[in-house]
């Protein structure tokens, strides 16, 4: 091969590659448009309202997560006719333990229930805190859901519609309703603007794009909705159910996901592979107020969760610093420029506004409205220190295994497996 065509070769994948991620990115926008920005009210009526099945919501915490209050008291208001909310506390003098009281006093109609303590069965704390709940929860259907969301009322109606739709010709049942995050600031610090421009511009895009295409599970586990008798048969090898000789090291169900730092991808993927079930996004957001995050804070949150990742999906992880906003343009530019002589910085700049006005209308589909006059300068700002960190993060995040989450070191292993530092 001489090297002309070797060049040519490479700019032809070169721009292959930039139209590719270019319309995954114009898909995520497309289906954000088209799912959020026509969000049916949820009012029941007594004959639909009798064949609702009940719902049991789990909410672990520790501490005064930002706006807990809000977040907690937006399950009370619940458009629905048959819920529980249990709470579950790994330590009795659990700070959170007051704002549950408060709530129980204002919402005594309600069904309402509070374990304390937990059940150790691996390295993740969420898990061993969430042990118990599930097996107290008086109902098949059970909503997880991180003490830093907040939802709207009609959330756990529109989900549970989807849980129970009927699949048709090919298509597999629903094992998993999931919302995608949608971060809101009450702090000025850089890291929490940071926080907030990754996740609703290029985390929701990707997001919502990878599971409008449903070939390959992808889910965070803010609040998730599944069947507990769909959990209980997992034991998070991700063979398929008919496959397996041996259950692992006898367990299933919730604790067979404690080894997991990333329990809530590992639950779907294996509702996905073992069950052969798929999931589904409601038309709702998991609004999540992100509160006082240091610049150092966002960094090594970054890093925590691309260390996972590697250790779960490796080509993926791999490919990300070349699905950014400034590698693909550059991608993009040089392969236009090789093979039509076009001018790199004109093509630059062209893709940068066409980049960002993607985001902006993710952004305001999730959000419902466009950017406040006051937000524009701490948004783009945030937005160009998200894109500039982006690689720094991702080289940093490849070199090491360690992470730190919630005050305790761990390394992460094989799959995503963990184990605790000393």
């Amino acid at each position: 091969m001489t090297s002309d065509t070797l060049s040519f070769t490479i700019a032809v994948v070169g721009l292959v590659w930039y139209v590719s991620i270019y319309s995954i990115s114009l898909l995520g926008c497309i289906s954000a448009r088209r799912r959020y920005r026509s969000r049916p009210i949820s009012l029941l009526d007594s004959a639909e309202a009798l064949h609702k099945p009940g719902v049991s919501i789990l909410r672990p915490l520790k501490g005064l997560d930002t706006n807990l209050y809000e977040n907690l008291e937006s399950t009370f208001k619940q458009d629905y006719p048959d819920y529980e909310i249990i709470f579950s506390v790994a330590d009795e003098n659990d700070q959170a333990l007051r704002i549950v009281e408060s709530l129980k006093s204002r919402y005594p109609n309600v069904k309402v229930s509070v374990i304390i303590g937990e059940e150790v069965v691996g390295v993740n704390p969420k898990v061993n805190n969430l042990v118990r709940s599930f097996k107290m929860a008086a109902n098949d259907i059970v909503w997880v859901l991180d003490s830093g969301v907040m939802v709207d009322s009609g959330t756990l109606s529109r989900s549970v519609n989807i849980l129970n739709k009927s699949p048709s010709g090919t298509k597999r049942r629903i094992g998993l309703v999931h919302h995608v995050p949608l971060a809101l600031i009450d702090e000025t610090q850089f890291g929490s603007r940071l926080e907030a421009a990754f996740l609703n511009t290029n985390h929701a895009k990707m997001y919502i794009a990878i599971n409008t295409v449903a070939i390959e599970s992808c889910v965070v586990g803010k609040s998730n909705l599944y069947r507990r008798s769909d959990l209980n048969r997992l034991d998070g090898s991700l063979t398929p159910i008919q496959s397996q000789t041996t259950r692992n090291s006898g367990k299933h169900g919730l604790p067979a996901f404690g080894r997991f730092l990333a329990e809530d991808n590992m639950i779907a993927s294996a509702l996905w592979h073992e069950l052969d079930l798929r999931h589904d996004l409601s038309c709702d957001v998991a609004r999540n107020v992100v509160g006082n995050m240091s610049f150092s804070d966002y960094v090594w949150r970054r890093v925590r969760w691309i260390r996972v990742r590697k250790r779960m999906v490796l080509a993926a992880t791999v490919a990300e610093p070349f699905q950014e906003s400034i590698i693909v343009g550059m991608i993009g530019a040089l392969s236009v420029g090789a093979l039509y002589g076009f001018s790199f910085w004109i093509f630059i700049v062209f893709h940068f506004m066409a980049w960002i006005s993607i985001d902006l209308d993710v952004h305001s589909s999730l959000s419902g409205h466009g950017l406040r006059q006051n937000e524009w300068i701490s948004f783009f700002l945030a937005w160009i220190g998200r894109e500039l960190l982006a690689l720094p993060i991702w080289i940093i995040a490849m070199t090491g295994d360690e992470v730190i989450w919630r005050g305790r070191r761990y390394y992460v292993l094989q799959n995503g497996e963990a184990k605790l530092v000393e």
